[in-house]
């Protein structure tokens, strides 16, 4: 017909048709014909959406902290929602005609923010940092058991603290204790390993040590044999000598005892005789006027004998 229109709502919007300033119709997911002159929409959202804060707080000890996170909402209850804020949309474009349903983001970090400065402000700054991960879940049971929310139609389903940071400066002189004890750490160990490696050094000194000991008695030992060996070889050798002079010597006293029973001029002779046989031994060979008479006179007796 002339001048009418269609409208379909999504399963998750709760859509309120005015006519004329008054509901006539409500309800999630409504469509409906409607006349653009007389008709106004109202389309709130259900399902589950997320916003984001970031804010700074001061602790117990009056020391600021800045916390960021993320939380998680729904409206519950259209209607008061509605009442609160306006969520009127262009039938054709379904955009909203206004910034209203933008700002419920902010009113809910507001919440947070409320319940979450009195959680910071019972603490100090170390208690704070270390409890970040417990705070979360006591700001959301304390929002959802009052009524701020409840009384803008709004649900809180889920907080998250993403970050629980000091200031700067602060931070620096938080991590101060903790960097000089890793540095610490990092010379206890560069400290032990220069002590392992001087202990290795000096085992293997040590072993180098033992090694030339034991070299050196080995030496010694062996010389010590050795000169044991040359003594008692120069002992035998000496007892062999001093055998063999004997025997010499006792072979010579038998020699001359026999050559004492014979002539002078005989033994003479014989001492010639030797020396002919030995003659290619001898390179020169004196006689004497004396000798030669000797001979001479030995061999003038044997004759005439």
């Amino acid at each position: 017909m002339l001048g009418l229109r269609f409208f379909k709502g999504l399963p998750t919007e709760y859509i309120l048709r005015y006519r004329s300033g008054r509901v006539v119709a409500q309800g999630l997911g409504l469509a409906f014909w409607y006349r653009a002159f007389n008709t106004q929409i109202v389309a709130v959202p259900t399902a589950s959406s997320d916003g984001n804060f970031v804010f700074n707080e001061v602790t117990k000890n009056f020391q600021a902290v800045t916390i960021q996170g993320q939380f998680t909402y729904r409206i519950s209850d259209p209607q008061i929602a509605a009442q609160l804020l306006n969520f009127s949309v262009d039938p054709r474009s379904r955009a909203y005609v206004s910034g209203d349903p933008e700002r419920i983001v902010g009113r809910i970090a507001n919440v947070v923010q409320m319940q979450t400065r009195g959680e910071i402000q019972s603490r100090s700054l170390e208690e704070a940092l270390g409890e970040a991960q417990t705070l979360a879940p006591r700001v959301l049971a304390s929002i959802q058991s009052g009524l701020l929310l409840q009384n803008m139609g709004v649900e809180l389903l889920q907080i998250y603290f993403v970050a629980v940071k000091p200031s700067p400066d602060m931070g620096k002189a938080l991590e101060a204790p903790f960097r000089e004890a890793l540095l610490r750490r990092a010379d206890e160990a560069v400290y032990a390993r220069r002590a392992a490696s001087i202990e290795e050094e000096r085992n293997i000194k040590q072993k180098e040590l033992s090694t030339d000991i034991s070299l050196e008695e080995n030496r010694r030992q062996l010389l010590d044999l050795q000169g044991e060996n040359a003594t008692q070889e120069a002992e035998f050798r000496g007892r062999a000598l001093e055998q063999e002079a004997t025997y010499r010597a006792r072979a010579t006293r038998m020699e001359v005892e026999v050559f004492e029973k014979l002539e002078p001029r005989l033994v003479l002779a014989l001492a010639m005789r030797d020396l002919g046989r030995n003659a290619q031994k001898i390179g020169n060979l004196n006689i004497t006027p004396e000798i030669l008479s000797a001979l001479l006179d030995a061999r003038g007796d044997d004759q005439k004998g």
